[in-house]
């Protein structure tokens, strides 16, 4: 019995490795994107770094779910380690903003396998009254990424160089490599399935058609062009191939059936919901900090370390209250706080100050925090252990597939707000021609060239970048607005440690 529960705390010390690994790489990222845009350019393309790693986790989280049921979890979760870690270290070495959104995109492979395999993982370990314990540990790794991911990055990138904050996932993979390898011993019994391979392709086939159209559109190519017009109809034609596969397969890779369950299409409605609009505070604090406040990325990972603070304890509350309110009070606490946080967010300017963002990003973490916890527990709450990483993974699926669809949307919008603030602000004058000399947006990230340029022109171009990601927060409220209503549909359902004794986790160590 002492060896059975050392073992097990050995395989919970991997899987939080594994989870720190991979939201610290999130953190690192968004505070070194600042300087990575000045040194490679191509601001208008910045979002594909994100977006790249979106999609990938987004394709394998739910292939990786239902085959986790099928033939285990380790083997698929050890593979992920494998892969996000090849990832890692390509990153680490590219040259240019396309190579890097090629790696990462073998980042979000790994990635894609990681993150709901091992909360899959900790479902089948603790019996149902241990998982809020369990998830506010969850939240407690969240929050060490939060701590260290920001100001590490931002120190790294500062000494050496943003190359280095991919590689700073590669010992944390080895240790968590060897203690999932050393340590966990699953059960064998599994149910035969079917992967639901055109169901796969079909929907990742029809989300990358609608990305590369939104991004291209109106940029690349005007809105009415055959390219444009021929992403819409892919996207279209593949959705509904989606949709048509998934009513016929023998096991779909998003099971409608399950939708039946109100918790579960509630929980997987509101992870999509948060997943779009907290991706777009993720990235535009840091490059509101750099680009307002000027300085290094030091400054955008202090700034952004506070909401993600935030998170870590929305998200352990949210675990602990797990046991004691329903999942819909839960969820009406952070919902309330998530909206005010965003509302505030719209409401940045030039004159904003440190101690304001602070607060706002703070009363943001606090809000998404809870979902962190809650909507993983809930989506699981009504199935067993051979349903348990299909809906997992389908949750972390909308998850991913909202910040995707957030960050590319949003980074639309923001581009086109900043372009147009740029065209108002210098269309027609002088000052337009003196502001051209000194290049792009992305001038203002370099503490060098920002340096160079004459303070009322880059007082103006501050003006039109703090002006554009406070609007972008404005449009961000629509779908937090909807959460609110997705919220007051949910059902009253709880934790009942007293009626679930009887269940054992079907885990051998």
């Amino acid at each position: 019995m002492t060896k059975q529960k050392d073992n097990t705390s050995f395989i919970l010390i991997g899987l939080m490795l594994a989870i720190l690994m991979s939201a610290m790489d999130n953190t690192i990222v968004t505070t070194a994107m600042g300087t990575i845009v000045s040194q490679l350019g191509d601001m208008e393309q910045f979002v594909w770094v994100t977006s790249a790693y979106m999609v990938a986790v987004m394709a394998g989280t739910p292939i990786f779910g239902k085959l986790s049921d099928m033939y285990g979890r380790k083997r698929f979760f050890i593979f992920g380690i494998i892969t996000f870690l090849i990832g890692s270290v390509l990153c680490g070495m590219a040259g240019s903003i396309m190579q890097l959104s090629i790696f990462r995109a073998v980042q979000g492979i790994g990635g894609g396998a990681l993150m709901p395999i091992a909360f899959t993982i900790i479902y089948d370990i603790f019996p149902l009254e241990k998982r809020g314990k369990m998830t506010g540990l969850l939240g407690a790794v969240f929050g060490t990424s939060s701590i260290f991911g920001p100001l590490l990055g931002a120190y790294i990138t500062d000494t050496l160089g943003w190359h280095w904050v991919f590689l700073i996932n590669v010992p944390i993979g080895l240790v968590c490599l060897g203690l999932i390898i050393g340590f966990y011993r699953e059960s064998l019994s599994r149910s035969k399935q079917r992967i639901d391979w055109g169901g796969a392709f079909t929907l990742v086939g029809s989300v990358v058609c609608l990305m590369f159209a939104l991004e291209l559109g109106g940029e690349t190519y005007p809105w009415g062009s055959t390219v444009i017009l021929g992403l819409f109809a892919s996207f279209a034609v593949l959705f509904i191939a989606f949709l048509f596969i998934e009513t016929r397969a023998e096991e779909p890779i998003i099971s409608f059936g399950m939708f039946r369950n109100r918790l579960y299409a509630t929980s997987s409605v509101l992870a999509l919901l948060y997943g779009s609009v907290f991706i777009v505070a993720t990235v535009f604090i840091p490059i509101y900090v750099q680009g307002v406040f000027g300085g290094s990325a030091t400054n955008s990972g202090l700034i952004l370390m506070p909401m993600m603070i935030g998170s870590v304890v929305g998200s352990m509350l949210g675990g602990f209250l797990s046991t004691r309110l329903s999942y819909r009070t839960i969820m009406m606490i952070s919902v309330f706080c998530f909206v005010s946080g965003i509302f505030a967010l719209s409401t940045l300017s030039n004159d904003t100050s440190r101690m304001l963002l602070t607060m706002y990003s703070i009363l943001t973490g606090f809000g998404v925090g809870h979902s962190f916890s809650v909507l993983s527990m809930a989506a699981v709450h009504h199935f067993d252990m051979r349903q348990r990483g299909a809906a997992t993974s389908t949750n972390s699926f909308l998850r991913s597939l909202g910040m995707t669809l957030g960050i590319t949307i949003f980074g639309i919008v923001q581009r086109n707000l900043v372009a147009n603030e740029m065209k108002s602000v210098f269309g027609g004058t002088g000052a337009g021609e003196s502001a051209q000399a000194f290049g792009d947006m992305k001038e203002i990230l370099s503490p060098e060239k920002r340096m160079q340029i004459p303070p009322p022109i880059l007082e103006k171009i501050t003006a039109a970048l703090s002006s554009s990601i406070a609007h972008t927060f404005m449009w961000a409220l629509i779908p937090a607005g909807l959460a609110v209503l997705v919220v007051l549909f949910m059902p009253g359902d709880r934790i009942s440690p007293q009626k679930n004794r009887g269940k054992q986790p079907q885990h051998t160590s």
